[in-house]
């Protein structure tokens, strides 16, 4: 039987913005509708298993950036992932991380800032597309040490846009320039893809009939070296497993 005092108490420290390190030590006791309750409320969950502790982060719908979206959206907010990632970096108590990406993309500057974050993380990351990695996901998904995508997952490159008014001036079109050569540094810094393909692919004109880019799926993803792997998550799981242990010796020859 549930003691609910206890129930009250771990629902109470799932609402509030709990460190990694304390949901960690709470997750044994806390009850499984609890646990869905903290994946509602941060898209993350820890899970402890016998011989690895792996947090597991999701980027879902559209990443919001410095504008809140409509209700009606699916959204990932970029000041619930940062505090995440930070902690999950500084955490005794996690060993790697796993991101799911299924997104279509959304604030460039908000996905540029978690890709930074990602790439510059010490601890073992692995990534896996499900679905989809759109637009700015792309940096994301390659941010991590080791990539994967579904078979079934695309991702879609294409150039910088913008919704809503802006002046048809040059210093404008400057700007999209200067925003897409960060986003091709970025991609061709944590990929094997290089930038003279990576633009080839945003500014192909043949394949979408509103838009200028190109789709690729799992297996061109990895062909034209975006992605690492083609993969499941049973895949990316053992990858992150092999990271943390090869990470753990290395510690332990180190001590």
């Amino acid at each position: 039987m549930v003691d609910h005092r206890t129930a009250d108490k771990a629902r109470n420290n799932c609402s509030e913005e709990q460190t990694p390190d304390e949901v960690s030590e709470d997750v044994s006791g806390i009850i499984p509708q609890d646990v869905n309750r903290c994946i509602i409320d941060s898209g993350s969950i820890i899970s402890v298993g016998e011989k690895y502790t792996v947090q597991c982060l999701t980027i879902i719908g559209q990443i919001e950036g410095h504008y809140i979206l409509s209700p009606q959206n699916k959204t990932t907010k970029y000041e619930h992932i940062i505090p995440q990632l930070a902690a999950a970096e500084q955490s005794e108590q996690i060993d790697g991380l796993l991101i799911i990406l299924n997104t279509v993309g959304g604030d460039v500057e908000a996905g540029l800032a978690i890709a930074e974050l990602v790439a510059g993380m010490t601890k073992p990351v692995v990534s896996l597309v499900l679905g989809g990695g759109h637009s700015i996901g792309v940096p994301i998904a390659v941010a991590a040490k080791r990539s994967f995508i579904a078979k079934s997952a695309t991702m879609t490159i294409h150039p910088v846009r913008m919704n809503g008014l802006m002046l048809g001036v040059p210093q404008a079109f400057e700007y999209f320039q200067r925003m897409q050569r960060r986003i091709t540094s970025f991609v061709t810094e944590n990929s094997s893809v290089d930038a003279e393909k990576y633009n080839e692919l945003a500014m192909n004109t043949n394949e979408l009939v509103m838009d200028i880019g190109t789709i690729l799926d799992g297996r061109e993803a990895v062909k034209c070296g975006l992605i690492d792997k083609v993969g499941t998550l049973n895949d990316a799981l053992c990858a992150l497993h092999k990271m943390i242990d090869k990470e753990k010796s290395r510690k332990q020859k180190k001590g």
